[in-house]
């Protein structure tokens, strides 16, 4: 075992080698032996448009022709230009400003930079801090991990944390309101409410995962919250940053989560499916006031000093590019409709009412299910019997690569996906469940 995998406890691999993938078409990966499997969490929920789309790869391949990569500091070229004024015709309205990183973890501390080095452009040095929500995920670096709720990923490393302010976030699939999704008015909003008003004279920002928070075990919130939110980061005098790297471009089921909300953020951070999951690239996008920040004759304390070798990769920008024709020309947003209820529903009526479900929730494209030993007194399953891994790896057997999330499992498919395959890989899940539960 010479590669050391991300995520993975590696010792597992001597009893389950990794999959050894040999090429991807569509919605599938096959291995070297020439087996299927239906890729069922988008790899890391990157995939928008299938594995070597056509129109994606030719795009790359044309631009690989005549560059591939240069410096993007003093330079700039045509993939770049074409993506900013793309995106900047796509998001919210006010946001007029792209900044290029390479992965999701990296737009996220160059955000954070950002606000922090806003304030201080502007004589406020100790506006600093920063609100996050609890079992909120923002990537694994180390800025990115101070305003992680996640304890799993920050807990192991929070010697080398500067600490940030933690909220509760919304728990709406066991509101202690009694409300649901379409009655609720964000009654939960105390607890923000009461940090903001305690650090107003501290905050920088708020940053927030806007409707799901897909590693945090994909809790989701309504739209109501959102809107709560940015109205009391106004009135705070801070910013709100929304990281829409792992639900933005329709994976919420609209282009961006905080359309739904009716919201502009001061920073939108996004990442994976920008490229549809062909090359790394990310980005953030911000307003006119935050750019005047840093808009000087020449100094090196107004300037913002944040970089990256790849920024702004010519290849991944041509990626890009192609990924919003596509969306563009084939009206994604409208066709995807039909798949998010199909989606819904079939794995609804295979899990709703098994004796091991406690929750099925859904928002768009994402669909998750938590699994209990005994969900009617709130029992989980022992850590020890690892059941969700169990699952994944009986998955895997039946032709889906469908990785758990501890004892959830979740569906977060391409959007090429087809109505009968949604069917079959609901089918393949619950045959997984019931191979290792009975």
């Amino acid at each position: 075992m010479r590669i050391w995998h991300p995520c993975t406890q590696m010792k597992d691999h001597e009893k389950h080698p990794p999959v050894f993938i040999d090429r991807g078409q569509g919605i599938y990966l096959y291995d070297r032996e020439g087996r299927a499997y239906i890729d069922a969490i988008s790899s890391w929920w990157v995939n928008l448009f299938g594995h070597a789309n056509p129109r994606i790869t030719r795009a790359v391949g044309e631009q690989l022709s005549r560059l591939s990569h240069v410096i993007f500091a003093g330079c700039t070229h045509a993939p770049a230009e074409e993506l900013a004024t793309r995106l900047l015709a796509l998001v919210p309205a006010g946001l007029t400003r792209v900044f290029f990183a390479d992965n999701g973890s990296c737009a996220v501390e160059a955000a954070l930079k950002m606000s922090h080095a806003f304030w201080r452009n502007l004589g406020q040095p100790e506006k600093c801090r920063f609100i996050y929500l609890s079992n909120g995920y923002h990537g694994e670096t180390a800025g990115a991990l101070g305003v992680c709720g996640d304890r799993l990923y920050a807990a192991p490393f929070a010697p080398l944390i500067i600490p940030q302010i933690e909220v509760a976030g919304p728990e709406c699939h066991a509101c202690p309101c009694g409300k649901t999704r379409e009655t609720c008015d964000a009654e939960c909003f105390e607890g923000m409410q009461v940090a903001l008003d305690a650090n107003a004279d501290t905050l920088s920002g708020v940053i927030i995962e806007p409707l799901v928070q897909c590693a945090g075990s994909f809790r989701m919130h309504p739209p109501v919250y959102l809107a709560k939110l940015r109205r009391a980061t106004q009135a705070a005098g801070c910013h709100l940053i929304a990281d829409e790297i792992a639900v933005g471009f329709g994976r919420t089921g609209s282009l961006f989560a905080c359309e739904q909300a009716a919201i502009t953020p001061d920073f939108l951070c996004l990442s994976k499916g920008i490229t549809s999951g062909t090359l790394p690239l990310s980005c953030v996008v911000t307003t006119d006031a935050v750019f005047d920040a840093f808009y000087h004759d020449y100094a090196d304390d107004k300037a913002f000093l944040h970089s990256h070798s790849y920024t702004g990769n010519p290849l991944a920008c041509a990626a890009a590019c192609e990924t919003l024709r596509i969306f563009e020309d084939d009206d994604v947003i409208a066709a995807n409709k039909p798949k998010i209820a199909h989606l819904q529903a079939a794995v609804r009526q295979r899990f709703a009412g098994h004796r091991h479900v406690s929750d099925i929730r859904s928002t768009g494209w994402i669909t998750a299910v938590s699994l209990a030993a005994d969900p009617e007194k709130g029992r989980p399953f022992d850590e020890r019997d690892r059941t969700g891994f169990r699952i994944y790896r009986e998955a895997v057997k039946r032709g889906a690569l469908l990785r758990n999330l501890g004892d959830m499992l979740y569906f977060m498919p391409p959007y090429v996906i087809t109505l009968q395959e949604i069917d079959k890989l609901a089918d393949i899940a619950l045959d997984a469940v019931e191979a290792v539960l009975g």
